[in-house]
């Protein structure tokens, strides 16, 4: 399974995006599903995750903030991104692992990053 993250942009302070992970292949059999984002000279963060059950999970610089959700139908992952702070600055990728993980080591088949800029 390939992915693709997108819907990246530039946004104003306090404004929303919406980003896409969208799989080449059916989503039924993938376990898990993260979001990440990386700055330059910075390790990949983990920002959030959904599990196949639909549980989810955030950092906790993003809870409140930002809703993962998952589509089987369209076989894409949604994080949706409100309230944007200039820290949120950074490209973002999406990826697969087994089971739960924050350890970007244990997830897979990234996807090419997407550019979120929040300007202040």
């Amino acid at each position: 399974v390939q992915l693709q993250a997108s819907g990246g942009g530039l946004v104003q302070v306090g404004g929303s995006l919406r980003l896409s992970c969208s799989a080449s292949g059916s989503m039924f059999s993938i376990d898990n599903i993260g979001w990440f984002r990386q700055t330059p000279g910075k390790q990949r963060e983990w920002v959030a995750a959904i599990h196949s059950d639909f549980s989810t999970n955030y950092v906790d610089s993003v809870k409140g903030r930002f809703t993962i959700s998952r589509d089987f139908a369209r076989n894409t992952v949604y994080l949706q991104m409100d309230s944007l702070k200039p820290d949120d600055t950074a490209v973002y990728y999406c990826a697969l692992s087994n089971g739960w993980s924050t350890d970007v080591r244990e997830y897979r088949n990234w996807g090419q990053g997407t550019q979120v800029t929040v300007s202040s």
